[in-house]
């Protein structure tokens, strides 16, 4: 299979901006769709993909929607997608790929409480050019584009001007695929600092708070692609900070996320555990909770 990454090829300003008024109808068009089987939910099987890891008739709903619309108006593009994997043939020439989870925030939905979005990320040359997360329940559209800022239902957004972690919640992740203790390393590090945590259910949607100001900064151990691209370029768009999330093999892979006001990114590098260095005592499969390729940015 051809390296994703590696085909991809820089769009020009003009396609950029096609694709970003695309994005912005299909995201909300799929959030309609994910809220009427929301309204329904009673209805729906869930099933299990593993320790909590559910998935619905909607999230393969909506994402085959997503996916089809995609390949009827860019049909050359790749697609990534949460629930049917990569495209059977990454893209060549221009190379563009769509990364979608068409609920993030599964668990959420399921149990009808309102935190829970479409998220969809267009990536470039191994650059991330746009983002859109809708949450249909509040009827929130955010949504940004590379070096065109980002926005919220058409209103700019910025991040937020906090200069200690004691000024403001801290959003904290936290993924079954990784060690307990690297997560609760994280919260002990907050919390000793002054700050505090809240957790919404949606990696993706508290991203895109965190573009809005609401949070001040995010952390996640690990995350999927499909779950925090279009959170990543919003935060960098609204003048906000990230860790290289694609370094290494973190389109396919994962990698753990970081995101901070510009005020308190040392804190929020210190809270993410990157200073540890020493491995001898970690329970196996441990891992630092920002690998240091990752912090390049």
């Amino acid at each position: 299979m051809t390296d994703p990454v590696a085909a991809a090829k820089t769009l020009d300003q003009t396609e950029i901006l096609a694709r970003f008024a695309f994005v912005q109808t299909l995201a909300r068009e799929a959030g309609s769709r994910a809220l009427s089987f929301y309204e329904t939910r009673d209805t729906l099987e869930v099933e299990s993909k593993g320790l909590q890891d559910r998935v619905t008739m909607a999230d393969r709903a909506v994402e085959d929607y997503i996916r089809t619309a995609i390949a009827e108006r860019y049909p050359d593009d790749g697609f990534l997608g949460e629930e049917s994997g990569t495209s059977a043939d990454l893209p060549s020439g221009q190379g563009t790929i769509w990364v979608v989870d068409p609920i993030d925030g599964t668990d959420c939905f399921v149990f009808g409480m309102p935190t829970w979005c479409v998220s969809i990320a267009c990536i470039s040359n191994g650059v991330i050019q746009l983002g859109a997360i809708f949450d249909p329940v509040h009827n929130e559209l955010f949504a940004a584009a590379r070096d065109q800022g980002a926005f919220a239902n058409g209103a700019q957004l910025r991040i937020s001007d906090a200069d200690h972690i004691n000024a403001g919640l801290v959003g904290i992740g936290h993924s079954t695929r990784i060690d307990p203790d690297i997560s609760l390393g994280a919260l002990e590090r907050l919390i000793k600092g002054g700050g505090m945590f809240h957790r919404c259910g949606s990696g993706a949607l508290s991203l895109a708070w965190v573009a809005a100001g609401r949070l001040i900064g995010y952390h996640e151990p690990h995350m999927n692609s499909w779950d925090c691209l279009a959170g990543l370029v919003l935060v960098e768009e609204a003048g906000g900070w990230v860790n290289d999330f694609l370094a290494g093999d973190g389109l396919l892979s994962g990698n753990p996320v970081l995101a901070a006001a510009p005020g308190i990114i040392e804190q929020m590098k210190h809270v993410a555990g990157h200073e540890r260095t020493d491995t001898s005592n970690r329970p196996a499969g441990a891992q630092d909770a920002i690998p240091a390729a990752s912090l390049s940015q």
